[in-house]
């Protein structure tokens, strides 16, 4: 799955970790972060925790990365 990060203002490309992360569909039930202006990004910070938690892996390419979940 692409991780298509992305500022808060910008819409998040469908399909991406980005775009779940904003999905009312998720469990958080939309937007990840509490507080405007610190709610983005979703793709860039927190597929590197789950590859150090062991819970998924991350391509590191320059650009375009993708994640699997193990």
């Amino acid at each position: 799955m692409p991780l298509g990060s992305a500022d808060e203002q910008k819409p998040a490309v469908e399909g991406t970790v980005e775009a779940w992360g904003r999905s009312s569909k998720n469990p958080v039930g939309g937007w990840y972060g509490l507080k405007k202006g610190l709610r983005d990004r979703f793709g860039m910070y927190v597929p590197p925790v789950m590859e150090a938690l062991g819970l998924a892996e991350v391509e590191h390419n320059p650009k375009n990365n993708r994640m699997r979940a193990l």
